[in-house]
């Protein structure tokens, strides 16, 4: 049985117009995303990755090409089907951390017995358990970005879009929540789309890259992650993962 593609992009492109000026911000995006995977963005800054995941949300129009989200049998409704996951946790400072999870389920007018306990059981699985109570403050920035990824999953979404999420943090918490993420992506089996410019991180986390170039965005390539999981720091030093890397730095011309 051929399982169809989750998300399906063909020839997308998108222009801004400030005034008289136009900008392409990006040109000919073409790819698929299967159910279930891991797919990195990589590119550098500006280069498009962020306004791609903003028309995935439904947040921009895309000017041209076709965008598919879903199967023929299944519909996908941008509110209920998305989470995503930005660079700051975003937290509401006055809201305690289980209510800054149950959110989303309050937007959507969701059962509230249904969704505390589903809140409770994401905050244990991002290592949150016994902090439901605490306020943003009392917790370190690791921490605040694991509750708002229990909250990006709170409503049960189809499609979980992570912008640079861990762009904030310092080197160790940045290479343990990519540990994290795993371990979460893998438990909670949904599908990700994750956008960054370290080209490590996207090949240790990808279960595919897709690479984009700068001024438009144009998409390089696109190609599986062979590496095996569970993955574990010491993967980077694998020989393969390096081959990876080095064709993205080629792309990106810094080879």
């Amino acid at each position: 049985m051929t399982v169809e593609p989750f998300i399906r992009l063909s020839g997308v492109s998108k222009t801004y117009r400030r005034g008289r000026q136009q900008h392409l911000a990006i040109s000919d995006a073409t790819f698929d995303v299967m159910p279930g995977e891991l797919v990195s963005l990589v590119g550098p800054s500006g280069c498009g990755k962020s306004t791609l995941l903003k028309i995935l949300a439904g947040l921009h129009p895309h000017d041209g090409g076709e965008v598919r989200i879903g199967s023929s049998t299944h519909a996908f409704d941008p509110a209920r089907d998305i989470g995503m996951v930005f660079q700051a946790p975003l937290l509401l400072k006055w809201r305690r951390i289980l209510d800054n999870v149950l959110l989303p389920a309050e937007l959507l007018g969701l059962p509230m017995a249904q969704a505390k306990s589903r809140a409770r059981e994401l905050l244990a699985l991002v290592g949150l358990s016994g902090y439901e109570d605490k306020y943003p403050y009392e917790l370190s920035g690791g921490m605040q970005q694991r509750a708002a990824i229990a909250r990006s999953l709170v409503h049960d979404p189809k499609l979980v879009l992570m912008d640079e999420p861990f762009g904030a943090l310092d080197a160790l918490t940045r290479e343990k929540m990519n540990l994290e993420l795993l371990r979460i992506w893998k438990e909670a089996g949904k599908t990700i789309m994750f956008v960054t410019h370290g080209i490590s991180e996207a090949v240790f986390l990808g279960s595919r890259v897709v690479v984009f170039t700068a001024g438009p965005a144009r998409m390089a390539d696109n190609f599986l992650i062979d590496l095996p999981h569970p993955r574990t720091l010491d993967l980077k030093t694998h020989e393969q993962f390096g081959v990876y890397t080095r064709r993205i730095y080629k792309l990106l011309g810094m080879d």
